[in-house]
C-alpha cells in the first residue's frame, strides 16, 4: 500500500515511509558495540601487559624472578636495584638517558623543520624535477635504515665524525615519512590563497614559512616529532657502529652492556629499562591530543 503524500509547513511534500517498515538506524547493533569493546580491550592489554610485567620485574631479584609469581610483586628490591643498576654502568646511568634525550631531542627538532619545509615545498610549489624528487623521497620508506649504517659509518669515518654526537644526530634526522606526513598535511591544510595573499603583501618565502606555515603545520610538526624522537630513542644498531666512547653511549647501549656480562641482575636491567621508557610515556601523554591530530591528516589522500 503505497503512503500518501504530506506537506511540511513550508509547503515541500515528502512521502513518508510505509507503516511497518521503520527505517534502520545507523547506529550500530549490540553486537558490534560489544564485539568492539572486546576487540578495544584485548588491543589495551597488548600494549599495557609489558608494560606491567617490567614494572614487576623491575622489582625482584634474579632468584625472585624465577622463585615467584611473575605476574605479581615479592619482596620489593627497587632500592638494591637501583644501586646495582649505578653499579654496573660506573654511575653512568643517567649519563645515558641524558645523551638519549639529547641525540632524540636535537634530532627530533631538526627533522621536523626539514620535514614540513620539504613536504610544504612539494605540496606548494612548482620546480623542475618535483614528481622525480617526491618519488626518491618516498623510495626511502622502502628501504630499512640497518642496511645503510654501514656506509654511513665509511663516510663518517672518512670525514672524521664518527664517535660525536653529530654521528647519531644527522642520519636521525632524515624521516622520508616525515616528508610524506609533512606534503600530506600542507597540501589539505595551508590555503594557496593565504600564501598568495602574504606574497601579494609583500611577505618573502621565509616570512611566509616560519610565520604562517608552521602555525598551521603544528598538528603535523608534533606528530613528526614524536616518530623521530621514539626513532632516535629506541635506535640501537646506529650508536653501536658510530660510537666507542663510554661518554657519549645512549641508554640503549648502557642496559646492552649490562646484559653482555656473566649472570646479570636481570631486576635491575629492568629497572634501568623502566626508568629509560619513562620520558618517551611523558612524551606521549603530554603530547597526545597534538599526536592523534596529526596522524588523522595523515589519512587524508593529498
Amino acid at each position: 500500500m503505497t503512503s500518501k503524500l504530506k506537506t511540511l509547513p513550508d509547503g515541500t511534500t515528502y512521502r513518508p515511509s510505509k507503516e511497518g517498515y521503520p527505517v534502520r538506524s545507523v547506529a550500530p547493533s549490540a553486537a558490534a558495540r560489544w564485539i568492539t569493546a572486546g576487540v578495544l580491550l584485548m588491543v589495551l592489554f597488548y600494549f599495557i601487559f609489558p608494560i606491567y610485567w617490567v614494572v614487576i620485574a623491575s622489582s625482584k631479584t634474579n632468584e625472585q624472578l624465577t622463585r615467584t609469581n611473575g605476574l605479581w610483586f615479592d619482596t620489593l628490591n627497587w632500592s638494591t636495584n637501583y644501586e646495582t643498576l649505578l653499579a654496573w654502568t660506573n654511575n653512568n646511568f643517567w649519563l645515558y638517558v641524558w645523551n638519549s634525550l639529547l641525540y632524540s631531542t636535537v634530532a627530533g627538532v631538526l627533522g621536523t623543520l626539514m620535514s614540513v619545509a620539504a613536504g610544504y615545498a612539494l605540496a606548494k610549489f612548482v620546480f623542475p624535477g618535483k614528481v622525480f624528487t617526491l618519488s626518491l623521497i618516498m623510495s626511502g620508506l622502502l628501504m630499512p635504515a640497518a642496511l645503510l649504517t654501514i656506509p654511513l659509518y665509511l663516510i663518517f669515518n672518512n670525514i672524521g665524525i664518527t664517535n660525536t654526537v653529530w654521528a647519531i644526530i644527522i642520519p636521525s634526522s632524515i624521516s622520508p615519512f616525515g616528508v610524506f606526513l609533512g606534503r600530506v598535511y600542507a597540501q589539505t591544510s595551508v590555503p594557496t590563497e593565504l600564501i598568495e595573499a602574504a606574497r601579494i603583501d609583500g611577505a618573502g618565502e621565509a616570512r611566509i614559512f616560519f610565520t604562517m606555515v608552521l602555525r598551521i603545520l603544528a598538528p603535523a610538526m608534533v606528530t613528526i616529532f614524536l616518530f623521530i624522537f621514539v626513532a632516535t630513542w629506541n635506535n640501537f644498531l646506529l650508536p653501536q657502529v658510530m660510537l666507542n666512547s663510554e661518554e657519549l653511549k645512549p641508554v640503549t647501549l648502557g642496559l646492552y652492556g649490562m646484559m653482555s656480562y656473566f649472570g646479570p641482575e636481570r631486576g635491575a636491567v629492568m629497572l634501568g629499562a623502566l626508568l629509560g621508557v619513562v620520558p618517551l610515556i611523558v612524551l606521549f601523554l603530554g603530547l597526545q591530543r597534538y599526536w592523534q591530530s596529526g596522524l588523522a591528516a595523515g589519512s587524508v589522500k593529498g
